[in-house]
């Protein structure tokens, strides 16, 4: 689809205005890119019919750069908030799209964004039915922030909470961590180097669906590890559940180069960002068979068993190290690194 606004090359802040320019901006962008039987009613709001439980999310994004190897902050934005529906036992369905832009932004840059927010919404399956925009003055943003809510019925098998979780559970991870985080990092204004890191951003809820298909309540939890990275995600695992967990250095899934780049930064590769990896916790005696359902998927593939839910040491991380010893893998204190997601 191709779309240009001829007589303006940059957003301005009549944009915003709520009058004709804001009605262009619209028209000509937004509502011609996500053309659909909701959002063409022009509502305020969008009325749909669910049924049962549902499951709901909503997130901000505010990384920097907005473009970035393997994706974008409109990519990113989708595929946060249905990876997150995903998470709680939900199929995604619909979404709503809020944009915050600073005057200024090169008109393009806007219009490529909206256009991989649409293709992104395809490829996951859900719609933009709702949204909001927003522009504020040159120097009071960063070109663009996207606020998204998701919505979709709870998958029938799904029975996800950490009160399910028990002593002899497998911890599983989709996949090599911290590769979001690191690709931010190589190309960030101040910190460039030489790096074919690409960002893992992608969705997850067609593997989820099939995993919860296939396993239903024997799957206990699932969490991404998007702020706080793997480290953040087992602390809350741990703390919640006031027992311990145990994960194995040698089984962490971690890409060489990704690997060397937090070497190079003087960063702990449990702590960085993920966009497209996800942790479930599982029975011990389907741990086998869902790492194999894992592999047979994409974005599955490295998929790995990385330790267990244990009596020891309640309430806290373990890591075993590859030359025998141990160590307390701690929450994050403060912001590692900002604006990543």
């Amino acid at each position: 689809m191709s779309i240009e606004l001829s007589n303006y090359k940059s957003i301005n802040l009549g944009h915003g205005s709520g009058g004709l320019m804001t009605r262009e901006l619209l028209d000509e962008i937004i509502f011609k890119v996500f053309n659909n039987p909701y959002l063409n009613q022009k509502h305020d709001g969008s009325i749909v019919k669910i049924e049962g439980e549902i499951a709901i999310s909503t997130d901000s994004f505010v990384v920097s750069p907005v473009f970035f190897k393997g994706g974008n902050i409109g990519e990113l934005a989708v595929h946060g908030t249905v990876n997150d529906i995903a998470m709680c036992g939900g199929i995604p369905e619909y979404l709503s799209l809020a944009f915050i832009v600073e005057e200024g932004m090169d008109m393009n840059d806007f219009i490529k964004i909206v256009e991989s927010i649409k293709q992104t919404a395809d490829e996951c399956g859900v719609q933009v039915i709702t949204g909001d925009t927003k522009v504020v003055e040159r120097g009071k943003g960063d070109k663009i922030f996207v606020n998204t809510t998701g919505f979709g019925k709870v998958h029938p098998g799904a029975n996800i909470s950490t009160d399910r979780i028990k002593v002899g559970d497998k911890i599983i991870v989709s996949g090599y961590i911290a590769q979001h985080g690191m690709a931010i990092m190589s190309e960030r204004k101040g910190l460039q180097f030489e790096s074919d890191i690409i960002s893992d951003t992608t969705n997850l809820n067609y593997l989820v669906k099939d995993l919860l298909d296939g396993f239903g309540e024997k799957i206990h939890l699932l969490r991404d590890p998007t702020r706080g990275g793997l480290s953040g995600v087992l602390s809350e695992i741990a703390n919640d559940t006031a027992k311990g967990v145990s994960i194995y250095e040698k089984d962490i899934p971690l890409e060489k180069q990704v690997a060397a780049a937090c070497e190079i930064l003087g960063l702990d590769p449990l702590y960085v960002a993920n966009e497209g990896v996800f942790v479930v916790i599982v029975d011990n005696e389907i741990a086998d068979e869902v790492i194999d359902a894992m592999r047979n998927d994409e974005k599955g593939r490295n998929a790995v068993c990385i330790g267990e839910i244990s009596n020891e040491n309640p309430s806290k991380v373990v890591m075993h190290s590859i030359i025998g010893g141990k160590r307390i893998v701690s929450p994050l204190i403060g912001e590692q690194l900002p604006r990543i997601c």
